[in-house]
């Protein structure tokens, strides 16, 4: 059953080819359910408050991605339900690392997907933010 009607959805290897990257996105979703909105998620334990992985892009968004899928879990949705994902980095040398991993959280998700490269983050230890939007949806 298709809930969310992915609009041109694509592969980052096809578009860019030139960077080793894999991630499948879409040009738009349309999303049936209740919105779910995340605040941007970065390398933290939400428990504790802890920074982790000052300075690793990889494993920073690793964690975030972490947050994110029990995040969306708590509020009833899952990670097939992102809609829209928004990159914050703070340096545009690090986007290889964060999109390898980010895509492996994501791998025939086809969210939308916006990246900016920032002059900082909230905590200068902090090199990757990523805010998502998801749905809980409609009972089939």
């Amino acid at each position: 059953m298709v809930v969310h009607k992915r609009i041109r959805p694509f592969n980052t290897k096809e578009t860019y080819p030139e960077q080793k990257l894999n991630n499948d996105l879409s040009q738009g979703v349309v999303a049936r359910g209740t919105m779910v909105f995340l605040r941007g998620q970065i390398a933290q334990d939400l428990d504790t408050r802890e920074s982790l992985y000052a300075g690793d892009p990889g494993k920073q968004t690793e964690k975030a991605m972490q947050n994110i899928k029990m995040l969306l879990e708590e509020a009833g949705s899952d990670m097939s339900h992102i809609c829209r994902i928004v990159v914050y980095i703070t340096d545009i040398r690090y986007r290889e690392a964060v999109y390898q991993e980010m895509g492996k959280w994501l791998k025939g998700v086809f969210p939308c997907s916006t990246g900016l490269v920032v002059p900082a983050l909230a905590r200068p230890e902090w090199v990757v933010e990523i805010e998502v939007t998801a749905v809980i949806p409609d009972e089939a």
